[in-house]
């Protein structure tokens, strides 16, 4: 019952995702994305600060997620959090993810069902790879990483108005709470 409920969901979000209409003021391209990204520094755990709400996150607290590479060189990814609270049910959702072309090295695709693949843009990350702002073509996606569970907030500040001047929506963006 469970995967015909992922199937169904993944279909209509297929469906929809092709029949909103595009936001005028939103500019994200592919040449967004950093110049630069050494994937053994970007591996590891990253806190969601913020996010868009999606179906798939919708009520996580303590979200996270941690890239590891793979035998093969592609990136594991295991995105983890609880349903409303801490109490409630832990959830754990793994993806695959590669870089298509070391042309654009901080555009991903991403990977959570089958062969059906997202974008995974990094828009922003700072020298020590503490803070990141992820992304893609569409408005509809939008996270805040960081290493630790709050950010400074002159780190903050700098992503919020990166996500701006790209034309999303940052009064959309959903934060995300984090235990003790």
């Amino acid at each position: 019952m469970k995967i015909i409920t992922v199937i169904l969901s993944f279909t209509v979000w297929l469906f929809t995702a092709g029949c909103t209409a595009e936001n005028p003021e939103f500019k994200v391209t592919i040449d967004e994305t950093v110049k630069e990204l050494d994937l053994n520094r970007y591996l590891g755990k990253w806190y969601e600060i913020a996010r868009f709400d999606h179906s798939f996150e919708r009520g996580l607290v303590g979200a996270t997620a941690n890239y590891s590479l793979t035998e093969d060189g592609k990136i594991k990814v295991v995105n983890t959090g609880y349903k409303g609270s801490f109490d409630g049910k832990f959830n754990q959702a793994e993806a695959k993810a590669y870089r298509p072309s070391e042309k654009y090295p901080g555009a991903l695709r991403v990977s959570f069902f089958l062969f059906f693949y997202s974008d995974y843009w990094v828009l922003d990350l700072d020298e020590n790879y503490t803070f990141a702002l992820v992304g893609s073509k569409s408005d509809k996606y939008l996270w805040i990483l960081s290493r630790t569970p709050e950010m400074v907030p002159a780190d903050l500040e700098r992503l919020l108005n990166r996500a701006e001047s790209l034309g999303y929506n940052t009064g959309n963006l959903i934060w995300v709470e984090h235990g003790k």
